[in-house]
């Protein structure tokens, strides 16, 4: 075995460690459907014997499955982990949340995060009590860029309990190295808990943090079905992780957080045919994300455009909000950054059709769309 293998093999220190120590031994709400039990009359849970007249099949009025077997089956087979790795939510939102909940001791501990990032992180900590410590991103020629150091050095120093890294990046659209991330890992095995946003991750070209796992059980990462798989409104994301974390976010999570007729609708869609559809719409993305940034940095008025891995461009300008009415005037909607530390210039743009897309270029452009 190589020393860097070796080196990989010895971050194993149980994740449980890092857990509220009021928490380890949390049983949570055991719900009506938590007890795996076979009947034909129902009454073990207070629902309505009758239907409600707007449900066709009588089935909304139990209670769902609180870990649908079929649809944690279904989004491992999606990422490439086991089932028991993999808790599924409402959202990566939830996922966070719980996160911040089992780990993080209102008033004691710390969460990282590095700016310009997703906001949640930091609304989900200061709901809970819990401190923010910010190490920016770093911006050069080449973009944005962790730093990794600094990261590790704030950690030991501010108690950092939980390191939130986006990537690729919300808003800034990078992508950070995996040896960079195992690095950060290993470093801070048995210190805090390194949980990789990956949001956009089908956007990017390169492995996800997933294939960390085996190696590092302090590594987390979140998925979310809302951005390539076009499913925003049906809320379904997944924390994936070491099984016995798994088992203790679960036993946090509400008593029955997927309804089912979301689950029903991501079943749809992770289906052969549903997935076929959804390559060639990130296919598409893909190859008009580039175009679409080449484009925008030759704009009038746009200071720069960055590269990205996801499904979105990061722009800054001259004028931000010049170029936010211009294209909200012709009923173009982009998210406007400019609150964002260190984006006081800028706009995101998602990649829409080719078709919204060569508009934006046009409006932007100073032409007619």
């Amino acid at each position: 075995m190589s020393a860097a293998a070796q080196q990989d093999v010895a971050s194993a220190t149980d994740p449980q460690a890092l857990v509220r120590e009021d928490l380890r031994d949390f049983a949570g709400y055991r719900s009506a459907r938590s007890e795996s039990l076979q009947g034909r009359i129902w009454l073990n849970a207070n629902e309505s014997p009758w239907r409600n007249d707007a449900d066709g099949d009588g089935t909304l009025r139990r209670y769902p499955d609180p870990q649908p077997q079929a649809l944690r089956n279904a989004l491992a087979d999606l990422y490439g982990c086991a089932p028991e790795q993999l808790l599924a939510g409402r959202g990566s939102d939830e996922g966070i949340d719980l996160l911040v909940r089992a780990v993080c001791r209102p008033g004691g501990d710390a969460i990282l995060i590095s700016t310009p990032t997703f906001g949640m992180y930091a609304v989900s900590a200061r709901l809970h009590g819990t401190r923010v410590v910010d190490v920016p991103l770093r911006e050069d020629a080449q973009g944005w860029q962790c730093d990794f150091a600094a990261v590790a050095t704030a950690v030991r120093r501010d108690g950092v309990k939980l390191v939130f890294l986006c990537s690729p990046g919300n808003p800034t659209g990078a992508l950070m190295p995996l040896s960079a991330i195992a690095a950060l890992a290993r470093q801070l095995d048995g210190q805090a808990l390194v949980v990789v946003d990956e949001a956009y991750q089908e956007y990017a070209n390169g492995p996800s943090a997933i294939t960390l796992l085996p190696a590092h059980r302090n590594v987390v990462v979140l998925r979310t079905l809302s951005k390539a798989h076009a499913l925003a409104a049906a809320r379904i994301g997944s924390v994936i992780a070491d099984p016995e974390l798994i088992e203790v976010l679960r036993r946090c999570q509400a008593p029955y957080p997927l309804p089912v007729a979301c689950v029903e609708q991501a079943l749809q869609a992770l289906a052969p045919a549903a997935r076929a559809a959804t390559g060639e719409h990130i296919a598409t993305v893909l190859g008009e994300r580039e175009s679409l940034r080449s484009a925008l940095a030759a704009a009038p008025g746009v200071r720069r455009a960055y590269a990205s891995s996801a499904n979105f461009v990061l722009v800054r300008f001259d004028d931000a909000q010049a170029a936010f009415d211009r294209l909200l005037s012709a009923g173009v909607v982009v998210r406007d950054m400019r609150a964002a530390p260190g984006l006081g210039d800028a706009l995101r743009i998602s990649i829409g059709t080719p078709e919204q897309n060569r508009q934006v270029i046009a409006l932007l452009a100073g032409g007619a769309a």
